[in-house]
């Protein structure tokens, strides 16, 4: 059996957004590039990132109390791998960013900046974070998001981005319907 290490294959199929995560603390303002950030809760508003502990982001979060969730568009690559490779600890991220052209703006109600021409930018509450494994689980609740609808999220598989390709369709509703009928003989 083979373990899901960071690099093994088995941790490269899992499919996920890029999540540009956002805060000003101690370390200053600061952006981090996370492919753990997840919808957890419809009510509340619920989102998850996983960050580690020596991050600055995640010392900023825990001292201020609040972050911002921006989805990286498939425009956004280079800002994601930057925010990524650099730690805010050592680089000034946000500054070398806007040198190479990249814009922020001001959180609505939070004090982090927060990504322009990301997919979905999201500004959370801090409501709990705990430890789980290597990495420390931050759970925001939701205090506005705006949708940019003309930018499609980037994808995160196996160290690469990806964007949408071609739609797989749902099965039609007459195999639906089917699937139904045979599962009624199998309730338990």
């Amino acid at each position: 059996m083979e373990n899901l290490a960071s690099n093994a294959p088995g941790s490269k199929m899992f499919v996920t957004n890029t999540g540009l995560i956002t805060s000003n603390g101690p370390m200053g303002p600061n952006v981090m590039t996370a492919a753990w950030t997840h919808h957890i809760s419809y009510d509340p508003p619920l989102i998850m990132v996983n960050a580690d502990a020596d991050e600055a982001t995640f010392d900023n979060i825990l001292a201020t109390k609040e972050f911002g969730v921006n989805l990286a568009s498939d425009q956004q690559n280079v800002l994601s791998s930057i925010s990524g490779k650099y730690s805010g600890k050592d680089i000034n991220k946000i500054a070398l960013l806007k040198e190479l052209g990249f814009e922020f703006y001001d959180g609505e109600k939070i004090k982090a900046p927060m990504v322009k021409g990301a997919a979905l930018n999201i500004e959370l509450k801090l409501i709990k974070h705990e430890p789980m494994g290597d990495h420390i689980i931050l759970i925001g609740e939701v205090l506005t998001s705006s949708v940019n609808k003309s930018a499609k999220p980037i994808i995160y598989n196996a160290g690469k981005y990806w964007k949408f390709g071609e739609n797989i369709e749902k099965p039609e509703q007459d195999v639906l319907d089917n699937i139904s009928k045979i599962a009624e003989k199998h309730k338990k």
